[in-house]
């Protein structure tokens, strides 16, 4: 049992999240499929996702902050009217200028789990407002599970160019997937048009110079945890970057199968992610968020690096969905403790510097690994982000190791 109860704001945020999540699932899968069809090369998509992941990054840096200050409410609404137009522009054209403008803007093909791209710190940190610190790591989880199941319908969609050959032939065939993008934008439109904006939770007033102080000593504290967090997480983010974008273009070129194969695969992983995320919320009560995280990455990463040795699709779509599961279905036991490091008024900062910290290293891991890819080295690229990945686990735990049982519990509101 969960033993949470969610505002009515808070459930209509999920439910968004489910809403956007369709369509980030089914370009997850067939967007480098798309440009493989246009013809683009294995580094050309790499160098599209690279600048894609560092414009977003960029503006979630700006984001979170600018949200804590002026709310949150106006700030999804301009990311949601930007995916409506990153849309319509691949749905009309598919020249390569056009293309790469939506894909910059829209975040194409990135995984984002149903988060609102360079507005995700935004959306995290009005959530955490209408969640208590105790409940945090099981919403987080719930809402990390919600984001998971709708990429996995959205995976399942992707094998519909497949069937549409037919009647549109080549790459035609792929951009009907842009109408999913649309339909969850507009759709996340009107959920926000019902949903009233947050009131600020403005910091306690000090009365006296002590009280100063002891805020200045807690901000300085809480900086360097977060400065901490930030360089981890760039291991983390190197390792994400050799992998995540490139993954379905990676089951193409090593076993020669399409989106018909990959899609639910894909979709079945993520189906298994969000039933793992869930666990994980329920795992954090009874073992704290640390060691249920640590657990579960040790064992993904020992799974990742079997992974490119498999001899066969169906080997290698079993692993894949394991990893998924050991590894991504942490994420919002994750995201609930980073945000857990700051004060209420400070989230949407926090939020956007794990963002970022996360974003930018992983800008880089596409443009090599597509290069890797393209000279043949089909092995390597898992390797390289396993080696990444064991150095942030590592570091992560020296982190947290003062709070290994119940981190959120000692959390300042």
């Amino acid at each position: 049992m969960w033993h949470v109860r969610l505002s009515r704001e808070a459930r209509l945020l999920i439910v968004m999240r489910a809403a956007r999540s369709i369509g980030q699932g089914a370009l997850v899968v067939d967007f480098a499929l798309y440009l493989h069809a246009l013809h683009w090369t294995a580094p050309a998509i790499g160098a599209l996702f690279m600048v894609a992941l560092l414009v977003s990054a960029t503006l979630a840096l700006l984001m979170g902050p600018l949200s804590d200050i002026g709310g949150r409410k106006a700030f999804l609404q301009a990311y949601e009217w930007v995916q409506v137009g990153a849309a319509l522009m691949a749905l009309a054209d598919s020249r390569t200028s056009v293309l790469v403008v939506a894909a910059v803007l829209g975040g194409f093909g990135h995984g984002l789990n149903g988060g609102a791209g360079p507005f995700a710190p935004v959306e995290l940190a009005w959530l955490s407002d209408l969640v208590d610190a105790r409940d945090r790591a099981n919403v987080y989880s719930l809402n990390t599970a919600v984001g998971f199941s709708g990429m996995a319908l959205g995976a399942l969609l992707a094998s519909v160019p497949s069937f549409l050959g037919t009647f549109l032939p080549g790459p035609l065939a792929y951009r009907p997937l842009f109408l999913l993008v649309l339909g969850g934008a507009l759709l996340g439109l009107a959920l926000l048009r019902a949903i009233p904006e947050s009131p600020r939770r403005e910091p306690h007033p000090e009365e006296d110079a002590a009280a100063r102080t002891a805020s200045h000593a807690l901000t300085r504290a809480e900086n360097r945890k977060l400065l901490k967090l930030f360089a981890i997480n760039a291991l983390n983010g190197i390792g994400i970057g050799f992998l995540g974008p490139l993954m379905a273009y990676w089951f193409a070129i090593r076993f020669h199968h399409g989106p018909l194969s990959i899609g639910p695969v894909m979709s079945a992983a993520l189906i298994v992610t969000a039933a793992s995320s869930l666990l994980v919320g329920r795992l954090t009560r009874r073992y704290g968020v640390v060691r249920s995280v640590l657990a579960m990455r040790y064992l993904g990463l020992g799974v990742l690096l079997m992974l490119p040795l498999s001899p066969t699709f169906s080997i290698a779509a079993l692993l894949y969905i394991i990893r998924s599961a050991l590894n991504r279905g942490t994420a919002g036991a994750r995201q609930a403790l980073n945000l857990g490091l700051v004060r209420s008024h400070r989230r949407g900062l926090a939020a956007s510097l794990n963002n970022v910290s996360v974003q930018v290293p992983r800008a880089i891991g596409p443009v090599f690994a597509g290069l890797l890819y393209h000279a043949g080295f089909l092995v390597l690229p898992f390797f390289i982000a396993g080696g990444f990945q064991a150095a942030y686990l590592v570091l992560y735990r020296r982190l947290f190791r003062d709070s290994p049982s119940a981190p959120l519990s000692n959390t300042s509101e």
